[in-house]
């Protein structure tokens, strides 16, 4: 299975509720609920104690709105990148998330988070 040959709609409706996911459990420093859809290549690379530092020091991975828009959808190999445009609660300006997906036993899961 190839998540490329899914529709953009279909990569949304697969895509938003992940990106609300982060959004959310970033906001409340939960770790364990903010890496539950990473993939198992990604979990070995997410350090639990340095994420753990990021999230107490960072005021912009704390204060993440829920007002965040879509912006589209590249494809690539075996993964999407889902781009998001991400506001914050306390700092002013926008910024650029990127949500990477691809399957895993069958399963959608994410490869890579990032905002820039």
């Amino acid at each position: 299975m190839n998540i490329i040959e899914k529709t953009d709609e279909e990569i949304k409706e697969l895509a938003n509720p992940m990106w609300a996911d982060l959004v959310k459990y970033s906001n409340e420093q939960n770790y364990g609920a903010f890496t539950r859809n990473f993939s198992s290549t990604l979990i070995k690379g997410a350090n639990e104690v340095e994420m753990g530092k990021q999230f107490a020091r960072s005021e912009l991975t704390k204060n993440l709105s829920d007002d965040y828009e879509y912006l589209g959808i590249i494809r690539r190999g075996e993964h999407v990148t889902v781009l998001y445009k991400q506001r914050n609660k306390k700092k002013d300006g926008e910024w650029l998330g990127r949500l990477v997906l691809g399957y895993e036993d069958d399963k959608v899961k994410i490869f890579g988070a990032t905002l820039f």
